[in-house]
C-alpha cells in the first residue's frame, strides 16, 4: 500500500544509489526496481528524485555513466560505481550506522517523569 512507505531522510538516495551499484553497472529503472525489490516494496524512488540524484552523484565523481543497451533492446544509460564513490559510500555506511544507534536509544528511552 502506498501509505505504508516509508519516506527517505534527506541524504539517503545516495547511500541508496551507490549501495545498489556496488552490485553492479545499471540503469536508472534498474536502480530503482533493485531499490524497491530490496526494502519489500517499502521504498519506491520516484524519477523526479533518482535522476537529479544520479547528477549529483556524476557532478562528485561518485559514479561514472556510459550509452548500452537494455534487456528490452532500449537505449539506456548505465551507471557504475568509481573508487571515489566506493570511498564515499563507505562514509555514508558509516555515518549510518551512528544515527541509527543514537535514533535507537532515543527512542527505547524511557519517557522521564516530571
Amino acid at each position: 500500500m502506498a501509505s505504508d512507505r516509508l519516506d527517505l531522510l534527506q541524504g539517503t538516495l545516495d547511500l541508496l544509489i551507490l549501495r545498489v551499484l556496488r552490485w553492479g553497472p545499471q540503469h536508472g529503472h534498474g536502480i530503482a526496481t533493485l531499490i524497491e525489490q530490496t526494502s519489500d516494496g517499502q521504498l519506491k524512488i520516484e524519477g523526479g528524485s533518482l535522476y537529479p540524484a544520479l547528477q549529483r552523484l556524476l557532478a562528485e565523481h561518485w559514479i561514472e555513466a556510459s550509452w548500452g543497451t537494455s534487456t528490452n533492446n532500449r537505449r539506456a544509460r548505465y551507471y557504475k560505481v568509481t573508487p571515489a564513490g566506493r570511498r564515499q559510500l563507505t562514509s555514508q555506511e558509516s555515518n549510518w550506522a551512528r544515527l541509527v544507534r543514537a535514533m535507537d536509544l532515543v527512542a527505547r528511552k524511557p519517557t522521564p517523569e516530571r
